[in-house]
């Protein structure tokens, strides 16, 4: 019996795959998660897999929630997301994640990607693993995850004053990261370094 954690801040969305797992004889929903603080005290508990969103609401996001799960020897973690940046999906598995999978993913390989990840298989969406592979086999810019968090709040409209708060760094390092990002990037504002990374799939489009 695979032992379910659904960890989602859309009572619809959980619902739905509380209704779809309760389908299967192999699969057990144990636990349901609207934050991600929530998901990983929940981890702690008798669980073969948490299914964990990316955006939550306010408070721990999902891929920090992953690497603390995953971090303190919890239960394999399954990503089931509507975000398809390289960001994302760089983030998910260097935190730990044993697949990404979108949530407009057909049930059948929904299924099939629980009882992959339970196994200790790797389980990608087709278009994930090929994204990944690009990446490898790709000499194209690329920027550091702590680029694309500040990237990410700098198309949110935030300052540099803003993103120094939220992601606890110094103004003087936001500023280092920017320089780093219009280098590699070719650009000279942060206007034209949101747009091209958008266009480049490195961070998500609003």
């Amino acid at each position: 019996m695979i032992r379910l954690i659904i960890a989602d801040d859309h009572p619809i969305v959980r619902a739905g795959l509380r209704a779809l797992f309760s389908t299967e004889d192999d699969m057990r929903v144990v636990a349901e998660a609207a934050t991600g603080d929530e998901a990983v005290a929940l981890a702690e508990g008798e669980v073969d897999l948490v299914l964990m969103d990316l955006q939550f609401g306010d408070g721990t996001q999902g891929v920090e929630a992953t690497r603390r799960i995953r971090s303190a020897g919890g239960p394999r973690v399954l990503v089931l997301t509507n975000y398809d940046t390289d960001a994302d999906i760089l983030g998910a598995v260097e935190a730990g994640a044993a697949g990404y999978l979108l949530k407009d993913a057909p049930p059948a390989e929904l299924l099939a990607a629980v009882r992959a990840a339970a196994a200790g298989e790797t389980a990608l969406a087709p278009s994930v693993a090929g994204r990944l592979e690009a990446r490898r086999g790709a000499a194209s810019v690329s920027l550091s995850l702590r680029e694309s968090e500040v990237l990410e709040l700098v198309s949110d409209g935030q300052s540099n004053r803003e993103i120094a708060r939220r992601l606890f760094l110094s103004e003087a390092t936001v500023k280092s990261h920017l320089v780093h990002i219009f280098t590699k990037l070719g650009v000279s504002s942060r206007t034209q370094a949101v747009a091209v990374a958008r266009e480049r799939g490195l961070i998500r489009t609003q």
